[in-house]
Formats: structure tokens, sequence, C-alpha cells
């Protein structure tokens, strides 16, 4: 079969979104969710693979940054809608797809790619490697305390333009200074007040509280919903917090405290949090927090790996030549010497021998500092050319603070 990838036009939108609900087993108004999606999605970023006239797959990305470890900020490429019609598959389609992409990142000048991936097996084999984890985290608000009060103001805000402006503004310092977070589209928070209707899903119905410091500047958020739960005529209502946070300790926790205390509730669920959250250790009872579903979350994709692994910092200093292989390069494999310490780093293609053999999807997964290199190269092995070359690799990448990305997309 040949594919033929490329954009879609806007008059073939529904015909994207019908391949893609079919994909997600869903069954929206796809004329709706076109005429609503025209003006916010960059259609040469909304790819299609067709077979004849009938699109038979579909890959969007939309451009973002990623926080790296020190704080710099890579242009990315965050890569979402990927699936393939059940008549297409096991035919080269995503590869297709998958092709098309590396050779935009590179034409727009992105350094990394970032995505969910729905099916763990899928994202390995095209050189993405699982960076960060997330966990859903449930408190038992009727089984503890806090250690210390709450401080600042708390106000529950009518979701509008301004508290749009003031959840970006906690938002964008945030992710400023948390490895692994993305930047946002700017008409998501629309979409994350319930201020903009959509034709796929539901409308966001909840409440938005806001926390000011001392000085009255707001430093913190938090976005929730409520889950209407009686048992032998007690509330045991459950939140369901979308999203909360903060710049400060204090603002953490006294958010969190305000959760907890929330009159007829007896639960706090949240999801897509940190896996590393701090929040048992501002209870009383710590174990009243409990973490789930702790798994991997966003895989990230090197695709120029010098410039990557010179923007961000180290904790260690190590000089290693690193045989990357990545089947998108040109001869498959490219050495790099990375001269890498607190004070500065440099990466640059050398003829020296290698001193550890390493694929690219491993070096994706470590590349935050969350999972170590270590373990990442099990699932597609390293050749160790010096003795010792992958503990110093796995520790040069390693960082003291776990990588987080709140973002789903």
């Amino acid at each position: 079969m040949t594919t033929v990838v490329r954009p879609v036009s806007a008059e073939e939108l529904p015909a994207f979104l019908e391949a893609l609900s079919t994909g997600f087993l869903e069954r929206p108004d796809v004329a709706k969710v076109a005429e609503e999606l025209k003006p916010l999605w960059d259609l040469q970023r909304t790819l299609a693979a067709f077979d004849g006239d009938r699109i038979c797959g579909t890959f969007r990305s939309w451009a973002s940054e990623l926080t790296v470890p020190g704080g710099a900020r890579l242009p990315a490429s965050a890569v979402t809608a990927v699936t393939v019609m059940p008549t297409h598959r096991r035919r080269g389609v995503l590869r297709s797809m998958m092709t098309a992409e590396k050779d935009a990142v590179n034409a727009r000048g992105e350094a990394v790619g970032v995505l969910y991936a729905s099916e763990y097996p899928i994202y390995g084999r095209f050189g993405y490697g699982p960076a960060t984890r997330s966990a859903t985290w449930t408190v038992d608000a009727l089984g503890t305390g806090f250690h210390a009060p709450a401080t600042g103001s708390l106000e529950v805000v009518t979701p509008g333009q301004a508290a749009v402006e003031a959840m970006k503004g906690v938002f964008d310092a945030w992710r400023l200074q948390q490895t692994g977070e993305i930047s946002r589209p700017g008409y998501r928070w629309e979409y994350d007040l319930g201020l903009r209707p959509t034709a796929w899903g539901k409308d966001w119905k909840g409440f938005l509280v806001l926390h000011r410091d001392p000085s009255g500047t707001v430093d913190g958020y938090v976005r929730y919903r409520t889950e209407e739960k009686w048992e032998k005529r007690q509330p045991r209502n459950v939140v369901l917090v979308d999203e909360l946070h903060a710049l400060s300790d204090d603002a953490y926790r006294s958010l969190w405290r305000f959760l907890v205390e929330i009159d007829l509730v007896s639960t706090i669920k949240a999801e897509w949090r940190s896996s590393n959250e701090r929040l048992p250790w501002l209870l009383t009872n710590a174990r009243a927090a409990v973490a789930s579903d702790v798994g991997e979350a966003v895989w990230v994709r090197l695709f120029d790996v010098p410039r990557a692994l010179m923007a961000r910092t180290y904790e260690r200093a190590a000089s290693i030549v690193l045989e990357v292989i990545d089947p998108a390069l040109a001869d498959g494999r490219v050495n790099l010497l990375l001269d890498a310490s607190p004070d500065g780093t440099t990466c640059a293609p050398t003829d020296r021998g290698a001193d550890l053999t390493v694929g690219v999807a491993a070096l994706g997964a470590a590349y935050l500092g969350g999972s170590r290199l270590r373990d990442a190269v099990l699932a597609g092995g390293a050749d160790e050319h010096r003795a010792g070359a992958l503990s110093e690799a796995d520790a040069l990448l390693r960082t003291a603070d776990e990588p987080w990305c709140s973002t789903f997309f």
C-alpha cells in the first residue's frame, strides 16, 4: 500500500476527526467539532495518512516548550491525536506519519518531541522514552489534620477573563521552575474554566480558588469539581482536583488544607499529580494520603541530541563519548563527546571511540533526570566500551528533583 502523508485542509478536517474518533472509539458530532477547532488548530501540523482519497491515519502536533533541568526551555513538538484506522493496522501507516513528523521537526528547528502514549509498546521503536511519572492521590479528609495553619488569603472566584489571567500568571511562573512541564496553547485556559463551549466532551463546571500572599499577589490556585455521595444519611462527598499549582510552600499548604477542610467532604482525589508529591508531609496522619495509578506519563524524543544535552544542567561532572543509535539519522548513529559539569557543558560530534553505546529512546527517557539510564537501557540494550561508562552516564543524567508534567494533552 502506498501511503501519502500531508497536512489536511479545512474542508478535510471533518474526515480527519471522523478517523480520529474511530481510532479512539468515540462518536462526537464531527461537523460541530470541526467548526470549533478550525480557528484553533494549526492545520499545517495536522497530518493525515491517505490511502487514495481516504484518511487511514491521523497525527497532530502543536508548538510547545519543555522545561529541562536547570530551567532552560527547549522548543518542543507536542504530539497528540495519533491513530490508525482499524482497517489499516500493521501496514506502516504510523511509521509514515512518524517519518513526516521527524522531517517537519527538523525543518521547524524543534529540539525535542513529547507525547503521552495511549499504549505503552508503541513509541519506543520511534525513539521516544518514558521520562516522567504521574500518580493519583487520594486523601481521607476525615482522617487527618495539618501540621501548620493556612497562611495568606483564599478567594473563591467566578470564572472569567480575570481568572484566566491569574491562573496563567501562576502557571507560567511555575512551569519555568518545574523540570518536565510544558507551555500550553492559549485557548486551553478558556476550556479549562468552561468559558469556551466544546462539542467534544463535556464543558467544565466547577470551582476556582485563588491564593494570595500577604502582599495580595496571587501565588497559587486550585480548580476542582465535586461528586455527590451520601452513606447512611451522612455526607461523604468527593472533591475531584483538576489542577493545583503554587509558587510557595505557604500557598501549596493552604490550598491543600482548604480542600481537605471543605464541609460535607470526606475524600479528595487528584489525578495526574507528581508521584513524588510533598502532600503527606503536611498531614498529621501521612497515611491519609495514598498514591495510586503510579506510572509513566510524558515520553521524550531527542531530535537534536547535542542541543538537548547542552541545554540542561548537570549536578555532577563527567566527560564521556556516547554513541547514540538513532534510525532517524542518515548513518543511524553518531558519536558525541559530552563534557558536562555544574559550571557548563559542551556536546559535539567526535571521531573518538565510544565509551558507551545507547539508543536514543533510552537517552530520551533519562534526559529529564527522572528515569535511570541504567534501567532504560534494559528495554533496548547498551554496550559499554569502557568499564563503568554506563554507571557514569547514569549518575550524570540523574537529578535530585523528579521531573513532572501537569499538562495532559
